[in-house]
Parts: C-alpha cells; structure tokens; sequence
C-alpha cells in the first residue's frame, strides 16, 4: 500500500502509540496497530469514520468489523450491491467490497474513542493523500461530524463553507461529500440514526453516482 496513504509501522501519535502498547498487552491478539483502509484504491464511494474501535477494527484489523458500529453499515453496503455480505465478521472472512472502500479519518484506536485535535490533524496527511486517488466524479460518505471536517481539511477547504448536517450534500469539486450521522451504538440505541435514515443516505449515493 502506498506509504502516503497508510503507514501500519506509524508511531506520530506518542499519546495513540503509548495506548496502543498498553491495549496489546492487555489484549494480545487483538491487532492493535494502525487499521488499514479496506477495498480497492480505485474505488467511487469512499467512507470515512472516525477511528478504529477497541474490540471492533483494533480487534481484527479491518474497519467497522467485529463491533455494533459495523453492523448496519455492512448491511447497508450489501443491500446497495456494494459489498459481497452483509456482515463483516474478520479480516479474512471472504467479504469484498464492490467500488467501495471503508477508511478512518485517524488511524489508531484512541482512549475513550476521542481523538485529540492534534491527533487528527497529523493523520489528516493520509486522508488528503488518500482522497487523490479517487476518480473524478466520486462520492465520499462522512460518519459523523469529526470526520466530515477531517474531510474539508484534507482539501485544504474552509471550515465554515461546509456545514455539516445528516443528509447534506457538498461540492467538494472533484467529489460529492456526503454526510451521514455515525453508525455507534449510542446513535442508533438513541434513534438519531434510524435504519430507514441511514437507507436514505445510501439511496442518494446510488444517485449520485448515477447507477
């Protein structure tokens, strides 16, 4: 994987790299590294979220698999011909993702799923070169407001130009940022983020990219 796009040896963090050491030693076989982003470079429909979680992409190394936060997600990607099942169990469970891929706008699991500004900002540098290779005319999915900043930030855009807000489309010039409230638990326990709101949102990246 280009080097620009994703470092798994990372260690920029010191606070990320330090909670890292102390996960793994608490939980040896979990992952417990940078999570890579997951489908191919090429693809049309990119998803953001926010960072890996502790016994979900940090388990297993592949975002949104193995925790609650995946769960609708991967259906959602199945039911709009996007991904090959519409459950994410392992990194090597066979699921292939179709003009799809799934990234995180930080890299490492941070403590209490809260990554500081700094943090964010240093591994922007991924994203930015991550949102290059996409094709002209692609669509990006924002989970969540942390995300959908990194995205604007990462285009070297102004903050206060792009709202975000669920369902909101901009036009970020060579893409479409879609935005979406993030798939946790908490979101969908409490109803902001309903199955028929999240189906919507995958509606509209259907149309969008006019197939």
């Amino acid at each position: 994987m280009d080097a620009a796009v994703f470092d798994e040896d990372c260690r920029a963090c010191p606070r990320l790299a330090a909670f890292l050491d102390d996960v793994n030693g608490r939980y040896p076989d979990y992952y417990c590294r940078p999570v890579p982003p997951f489908g191919n470079a090429n693809a049309r429909f990119l998803i953001v979220g926010l960072a890996p979680g502790m016994h979900g992409a940090n388990r297993t190394g592949r975002p949104f698999t193995g925790d609650h936060a995946g769960i609708l997600l991967y259906q959602m990607l199945h039911k709009y011909g996007f991904s090959s099942a519409d459950h994410s169990q392992s990194a090597d469970d066979g699921l292939v993702l179709n003009d799809c891929r799934i990234t995180n706008a930080v890299k490492c699991l941070p403590p209490e799923n809260k990554p500081v500004g700094a943090e964010i900002n240093t591994c922007n540098t991924f994203l930015e070169s991550e949102l290059k290779l996409m094709p002209r005319d692609s669509v990006v999915m924002a989970l969540g407001g942390i995300a959908h900043r990194a995205i604007v930030k990462a285009r070297s855009l102004r903050q206060v130009d792009y709202k975000f807000a669920h369902a909101a489309v901009h036009d970020l010039g060579d893409f479409k940022l879609l935005d979406s409230y993030h798939c946790s638990r908490y979101n969908t326990n409490t109803r902001r983020l309903t199955e028929a709101m999240f189906d919507r949102v995958f509606a509209d990246v259907r149309k969008l990219l006019q197939i």
